[in-house]
């Protein structure tokens, strides 16, 4: 079983998703290419080495995204980050809470 840390990455992951789709795509379910990111997005949470201590993605010392899905991710975090603060702001806040504290950002 996860833990909270990981389950609120995955709740962000999953709103930025799912308000780039909406928006970008204009879909209110989300399509098939925005789903297979989520699913991939997920399994790579559920298999990262630091867990709880992790720090956001951009920050960490391990890439486990291959290219095109980091390339993707990255273009939706763009999209979706700067709407967060007032759509969502607890995930916005924690996100940025986290990155502050974690120490899987400095590799030990």
């Amino acid at each position: 079983m996860t833990g909270k840390r990981i389950q609120r990455e995955k709740k962000t992951v999953e709103v930025m998703i799912r308000l780039y789709c909406r928006l970008e795509h204009e879909n209110d379910k989300l399509c098939d290419d925005c789903q297979h990111l989520l699913d991939y997005a997920n399994k790579r949470l559920d298999k990262c080495a630091f867990q709880e201590k992790k720090a956001p993605c951009t920050d960490c010392l391990v890439h486990c995204y291959e290219g095109s899905e980091r390339a993707k991710v990255r273009e939706i975090m763009r999209f979706s980050g700067p709407r967060m603060l007032s759509r969502h702001p607890y995930l916005a806040i924690m996100h940025l809470v986290d990155g502050r504290r974690s120490p899987g950002k400095s590799g030990k």
